[in-house]
């Protein structure tokens, strides 16, 4: 029962649920709500006050203050790896990037993109796919070529086009000078750096009402830690704008920018599953499948070019990803390290593709999916997008061979919009950003004053039981949507675009009842959480 300060919307109180746009008194107050957020307000103030007068300021929004912090965050981001980008003179006099003592590994500086621009022979002018060179591998050469999706291949590939023009303008005294993987790093990072921002915009016009639960996605410790590591804030740009432009009721936009997402990383194409469920409950399959066309079209529009130029380049990605094992962050290895088991197939020569562990890890993702369909068809109420969306989305993580530390960025903007409870989701974020120093030592090793794989392993251990419990108060609050934070504060679906509000129309187990509230009543609601 909501406390009678608590509750501030008016009765007749307008927003326009299409655009987000929301009188202040509309917003949920997180002073009143987060008790974390009334901790930190008390140096600026305190808590809001009952009759403060809200929204007139001309110029700092909630959702402006939320990017000033995204930016600062991301600043943060930068200099935890700037120790990998500093140069020094060789004993010949060579400018070279330091990385002596395993620098990248004591500073916890690591960043795929530095040495990714010599392996990938971006530093040569190689062209994505079109251009191999051969590495070997065990007692064999091994003809490779670039091993990232279309769209992160290419973005490589520009960025190290800009760092040579940088470099050869600088040549002439007109900018400042610098080693090229140094200037290739700072472009990516600045590419980056405004994908995020997009993707913390997105999750605040998502939100709605509760448009500050976008500060924990601006602040969380995993942006300070991987939004550098690779290239994943692309895809994460991609997805949640799409799920924005699903939420505006533009189901072909949303479907060209999860197409152009999953060219990018595959993992925003896995939001179509949960899409498709809810528009079946629904009975809006038509606009589920216009999107899911959409995407897919979208995404063999991207990828067709240089799979018909360049197929052999183009399938890198693809042997990469069936030949490689399991990864040490993945459950396969802690539960092999921790028994002595010795794994699904078996000790593997270099180059053979473990068959076993491929197909059980697939049928375990594909048992979760169907999971997650019984959920979505047999809720008493209608589950939101982002709900689903993060089900599916830590169910791969979990249930895949691979789960490389940054992949954790694709969580955030789900979690976020599914699950609101700022104190638990900060508490996920550290832990799960804190693997990466017993990460970081147990790529030192032992005998170079790192760790053993004990540390790292049980680390892993700690994040994905973390996951598996947000997992749990999900699908709990799906199925006690009185516990919901967002549906408490009077929104049915913010993502949900043509399913907000409307009818039931196939429900498991149960006749459909009609949904709990008609499309065009205005939700009154109230703060209490």
């Amino acid at each position: 029962m909501p406390s009678p300060q608590s509750s501030i919307t008016p009765p007749d109180a307008e927003s326009d649920a299409d655009t987000g746009t929301l009188s202040p008194v509309q917003r949920v107050v997180p002073t009143w709500t987060e008790p974390l957020a009334r901790q930190a307000s008390r140096p600026f103030g305190g808590p809001l006050g009952r009759h403060a007068v809200v929204g007139r300021h001309w110029f700092w929004t909630p959702l402006r203050v939320v990017l000033l912090l995204a930016t600062v965050t991301l600043a943060l981001a930068w200099l935890a790896k700037s120790p990998c980008i500093q140069e020094h003179r060789s004993s010949s006099g060579q400018l070279e990037l330091d990385w002596r003592g395993s620098r990248q590994y004591v500073a916890m500086c690591y960043s795929d993109t530095v040495p990714l621009y010599t392996a990938e022979r971006l530093d040569q002018g190689a062209f994505p796919y079109r251009d191999s060179w051969v590495e070997k591998q065990g007692d064999r050469d091994q003809v490779r070529y670039m091993e990232y999706p279309v769209l992160t291949g290419l973005f490589q590939w520009v960025n190290a086009q800009l760092a040579h023009g940088w470099l050869a303008v600088a040549q002439s005294g007109w900018l400042p000078s610098a080693l090229p993987v140094v200037v290739y790093f700072d472009f990516t990072a600045l590419w980056l750096g405004l994908a995020w921002i997009v993707t913390v915009w997105g999750v605040a016009r998502l939100a709605r009402r509760r448009s500050w639960d976008a500060a924990i996605a601006a602040v969380s410790p995993l942006v300070v830690v991987h939004a550098f590591t690779n290239f994943d804030a692309l895809a994460t740009a991609c997805a949640t704008a799409g799920l924005l432009a699903w939420a505006r009721r533009r189901p072909v936009l949303a479907g060209v920018l999860l197409g152009i997402g999953g060219a990018a990383k595959l993992y925003p194409l896995f939001l179509l599953g949960p899409l498709l469920v809810l528009c079946v409950r629904a009975g809006r399959t038509r606009e589920g499948v216009r999107t899911a066309l959409t995407a897919v079209a979208t995404w063999a529009a991207v990828n067709a070019p240089l799979a018909l130029l360049y197929p052999n380049g183009w399938r890198e990605f693809f042997r990469l990803n069936s030949e490689r094992g399991a990864d040490p962050d993945s459950l396969y290895n802690v539960i092999s390290y921790f028994t002595g088991w010795p794994g699904l197939d078996g000790p593997l020569q270099p180059g053979q593709t473990p068959t076993v562990l491929n197909t059980v890890s697939a049928l375990l993702f594909v048992a979760c999916c169907l999971g997650v369909a019984w959920v979505g068809l047999s809720a008493p109420r209608r589950p939101r997008l982002a709900q689903l969306g993060f089900l599916v989305v830590a169910a791969f993580l979990l249930t895949n061979k691979v789960w490389s530390p940054q992949y954790s960025l694709w969580l955030v903007p789900l979690a976020v919009l599914a699950l609101p409870r700022w104190r638990l989701l900060l508490a996920w974020m550290a832990v799960d950003a804190l693997v990466w120093a017993p990460r970081m030592f147990f790529y030192l090793g032992p005998d170079n004053k790192g760790l053993p794989p004990d540390w790292f392993l049980g680390s892993v251990v700690l994040r994905d039981a973390f996951v598996v419990l947000l997992c749990v108060l999900v699908v709990r609050e799906i199925y006690r949507p009185g516990t919901d934070r967002v549906r408490q504060a009077g929104d049915d679906d913010p993502c949900g675009g043509v399913l907000e509000g409307a009818e039931d129309r196939v429900v498991l187990g149960r006749p459909a009842p009609s949904a709990a509230r008609p499309a065009a009543e205005a939700p009154s609601f109230s703060a209490s959480g």
